[in-house]
C-alpha cells in the first residue's frame, strides 16, 4: 500500500523533532504537525526559560555577595517585564532554529491539531488528512489541575507563570515537586513572598532523603514559608488578590496561586482510543522497550508515555525510534542510571539509586557523606552549605549513586553520572586526583564511611 509518509509525527517537542529529524536523514518521506509553537514544552515553557529565570533569580545573591570581595554597588531593582521580554526574544530565537532544521531535513511542517482516525491515518484541524506507515505521538505532558477545589480556576499553572503581565508579590506554590520547588525558589529571590503548601510532610517525594531536608531548610532560611500537610480548600478573588482559605482553616491572601502538582500525559483529544491504542489509567500511551504500543503502526516517546519525564530522554527514545524503523538499527533505551537536576537555588544533581533504595536491594550499603561551606561563603559570612553523598553496594564496592545539593551541582552530577554508569567503584574514586581548590574535588576524597547499613 502507498502512503503519502513514511512517518507522521504529532507534537513537534524535543522527542518528536528528534525523530523527524533522523527519519528524514534515514531516507523517510516525514510529517510532523504542531499546534502550539515549535520547540514543546522544554524550549517554550519549561527547562529554557526556567534556567533564564532561575539565573535572573541568582543575580540577587551575587549583589550581595560582591561587597565581601571589595566591590561597591549601588541600589539595585528589579523589573519583571524586562526578564519576560528578554525570556521571550530567547524561545523566540530557540523556536525558529527548530522549524529551520526541520526544514533543512525536508520534514513537512503543519501547524496544526492533528488526531489520530486509524492505524495508519491522521486528520487535521483544519481538514487535511494524510496516510503514514508510521505514527510518532510524541505531544508530551500537560500540568495536572490538583486539587479540585471551588476557585480552582483562579490559580495558574507553569504555563502561565513565564508570562504574568503583573509580578506577584505574594505568591502561594501548591506541591512539592521539582516544579514546585524551583519557582518557589527563584521567585522568593526575584523578591516575592513565598509559601509553599503541599500535602506531604516534606518536598520533592522521591529524592534522597538528605537533599530534601537539606533543600527544604535551605529555602526556609531564604523566607519560603511551607505549609505541610495542608493544601488549599477555597479560592476566592478578591479584586486583584486571591484569599484562600487552607484545610486547617488558616486564610491567606496573595496575589498568584501557582497549582504545580505534577503533569499529566497529553492524550486527549487525539483520537487514540478509536484507534485501539491501549492508554494507562492516567492517559499514558503504553509502549514495549521499543517505543511501539500495541498498535504496530503507533509509537509513542516523551512525557505522553510516563516513563521518565526528561527532555534528554525524549530525545534518546526519538532518536533511537527513528534509527530503529528507518535505519536497521535494534538498540532500547537504557533508562538505568539517569542523571538528573533541580534547579532550585541551591541546585541539587542526582544520578542512580537513593539511601533508601539501595537498602531495599542490596545486603550491604555504604554511605559516603560531607557537608561543609563553600570557599566562596568564607569569604561572604554567607550560611551556605553543600552537601555530597556516595552509596556504595558494600560488598562489590560499585558505586550505586551520586546526590549534591549545592552550587553548579547539576554541572558536577553530569560528570559523575559517567562514572556511575560505568559501574565505577569507590575504590576508582580514591585513586582519582582531586582538582584544588574546587567544591568536586570532596567527591574522591571522601575517605571516611558514616554509615553501613546491613540486612
Amino acid at each position: 500500500m502507498a502512503y503519502d509518509f513514511d512517518l507522521f509525527v504529532i507534537g513537534a517537542g524535543s522527542g518528536g523533532v528528534r525523530a523527524a529529524r533522523v527519519a528524514s536523514g534515514h531516507g523517510a518521506k516525514v510529517a510532523i504537525a504542531e499546534s502550539f509553537r515549535i520547540g514543546g514544552a522544554c524550549v517554550i515553557r519549561g527547562c529554557v526559560p526556567k534556567k533564564i529565570l532561575v539565573y535572573a533569580s541568582r543575580f540577587a545573591d551575587s549583589f550581595a555577595d560582591a561587597v565581601a570581595f571589595g566591590w561597591t554597588v549601588g541600589p539595585t531593582s528589579f523589573d519583571w517585564p524586562t526578564l519576560v521580554r528578554a525570556k521571550e526574544k530567547e524561545i523566540s530565537r530557540l523556536s525558529e532554529i527548530y522549524a529551520a532544521n526541520l526544514d533543512r531535513a525536508k520534514v513537512a511542517i503543519f501547524r496544526a491539531h492533528a488526531r489520530v482516525t486509524g492505524p495508519n491515518q491522521i486528520a487535521l484541524a483544519d481538514g487535511q488528512r494524510f496516510t503514514a506507515r508510521h505514527i510518532l505521538i510524541a505531544t508530551g505532558g500537560r500540568p495536572a489541575l490538583h486539587p479540585r477545589v471551588e476557585g480552582l480556576e483562579h490559580a495558574v499553572t507553569s504555563n502561565e507563570m513565564f508570562d504574568l503581565p503583573v509580578f506577584p508579590r505574594r505568591l502561594l506554590v501548591i506541591g512539592g515537586g521539582y516544579i514546585a520547588v524551583e519557582f518557589a525558589c527563584l521567585f522568593r529571590r526575584l523578591g516575592a513572598e513565598v509559601t509553599v503548601a503541599l500535602r506531604g510532610a516534606n518536598i520533592l517525594r522521591g529524592f534522597d532523603e538528605d537533599m530534601r531536608a537539606g533543600l527544604r531548610d535551605e529555602m526556609t532560611r531564604a523566607g519560603v514559608q511551607f505549609r505541610f500537610g495542608r493544601l488549599p480548600s477555597l479560592i476566592r478573588p478578591e479584586g486583584a488578590s486571591r484569599r484562600v482559605t487552607m484545610t486547617d482553616g488558616e486564610t491567606l491572601e496573595v496575589d498568584t496561586i501557582l497549582l504545580a502538582t505534577g503533569r499529566e500525559p497529553y492524550t486527549m483529544g487525539l483520537g487514540l482510543e478509536s484507534a485501539g491504542v491501549a492508554l494507562a489509567d492516567n492517559g499514558a500511551v503504553k509502549v514495549d522497550a521499543r517505543s511501539t504500543s500495541n498498535v504496530p503502526s503507533i509509537h509513542a516517546v516523551g512525557d505522553v508515555t510516563d516513563r521518565i519525564a526528561l527532555t534528554p530522554v525524549a530525545i534518546r527514545e526519538g532518536h533511537w525510534l527513528a534509527d530503529r524503523l528507518f535505519g536497521g538499527a535494534a538498540r532500547e533505551v537504557n533508562y538505568d542510571a539517569v542523571a538528573t537536576a533541580v534547579f532550585t537555588t541551591p541546585e541539587i544533581g542526582t544520578v542512580g539509586l537513593t539511601e533508601d533504595a539501595a537498602r531495599a536491594r542490596y545486603a550491604i550499603v555504604d554511605i559516603y557523606k560531607t557537608s561543609f561551606r563553600p570557599m566562596k561563603a568564607t569569604i561572604t559570612g554567607g550560611a551556605d552549605r553543600i552537601v555530597m553523598k556516595l552509596v556504595v553496594d558494600g560488598e562489590t564496592d560499585r558505586l550505586l549513586g551520586a546526590h549534591i545539593l549545592g552550587a553548579d551541582a547539576g554541572e558536577i552530577i553530569q560528570a559523575l553520572a559517567v562514572a556511575v554508569k560505568m559501574g565505577a567503584t569507590k575504590a576508582d574514586l580514591d585513586d582519582t586526583m582531586p582538582v584544588h581548590p574546587t567544591a568536586a574535588e570532596e567527591l574522591v576524597t571522601m575517605r571516611e564511611r558514616t554509615a553501613r547499613h546491613v540486612r
